[in-house]
């Protein structure tokens, strides 16, 4: 692993070790419908040698008592030791939380699933949606990919058929896709040796000082934000990451084009 030093000594020379420039994504690649027999959707979504997989498997569930006719949304990130030295088996890591949190953050945030549209029956039975998330190899920038393999995930989704008694029938799916009405896309920017970067490798993430998520809606308005990282941020720093997140935004929007 290339040390902290040696990357902050490249990024204070304009560089970076792969020769992109500091607002320059690694090439982009999204993969619809991978396990279409195991879950109701699907993807697998690539960012340079970073690869993550997304299924998205739907329930019959009972609401919540203050939202009688609206269904809900699980995320969960699961950190695998075959995608990173760094992992390690056993529970969730703050890591994987933190993942899982941004993640739904930035769908529930943005209204992109309309939830009443997911009741099946007001205050008895709603379609609650599973999104399961799992790196195949961890080679950084996992806030932007799990945020793009989610939104794909869900786009390939449709709804199992229904039995008389409302009964899931898993053996048959219906053409209706998942009242997914907006695409709240992600982009992370990391702060390193006081230079702004996105879409960093690992050994970037590891040399960073601070970083901030921010997620926007297909209108460009700001819907979630996570900060992390040892250092704070100033006003000004913000306002440079958010003027150059919202136009990253902007372009990881067309891959879903």
């Amino acid at each position: 692993m290339v040390s902290r030093e040696y990357i902050e000594s490249v990024i204070a020379k304009q560089m970076r070790m792969d020769g992109r420039k500091f607002d320059e994504y690694r090439p982009i690649t999204i993969e619809y419908g991978i396990s279409s027999k195991s879950a109701e959707g699907s993807a697998r979504v690539k960012i340079g040698d970073t690869e993550v997989v997304a299924g998205v498997k739907l329930e019959l569930g009972t609401p919540f008592s203050d939202k009688p006719d609206e269904g809900s949304i699980m995320v969960n990130v699961e950190l695998l030791p075959l995608s990173s030295t760094l992992f390690e088996s056993g529970p969730p890591s703050i890591d994987a939380i933190e993942l899982s949190r941004v993640t739904d953050r930035g769908i529930r945030e943005s209204n992109a699933l309309d939830f009443k549209k997911l009741c099946v029956k007001t205050g008895e039975k709603v379609w609650l949606v599973f999104i399961d998330i799992y790196p195949i190899n961890a080679g950084g920038n996992l806030f932007d990919a799990c945020n793009l393999v989610t939104l794909a995930a869900l786009r390939d989704a449709v709804f199992p058929a229904l039995t008389a008694e409302n009964k899931v029938d898993y053996s048959k799916k219906t053409k209706t896709k998942l009242p997914l009405s907006k695409l709240p896309i992600a982009c992370t920017v990391w702060k390193v040796h006081n230079e702004f970067i996105v879409d960093p490798t690992i050994e970037e993430e590891l040399a960073a000082h601070a970083r901030l998520s921010t997620v926007f809606t297909d209108d460009g308005k700001i819907c979630a934000m996570q900060k992390g990282g040892e250092s704070p941020l100033t006003s000004e720093e913000i306002s440079t990451i958010l003027d150059l997140a919202e136009r990253k935004t902007q372009e990881l929007r067309r891959h879903f084009k």
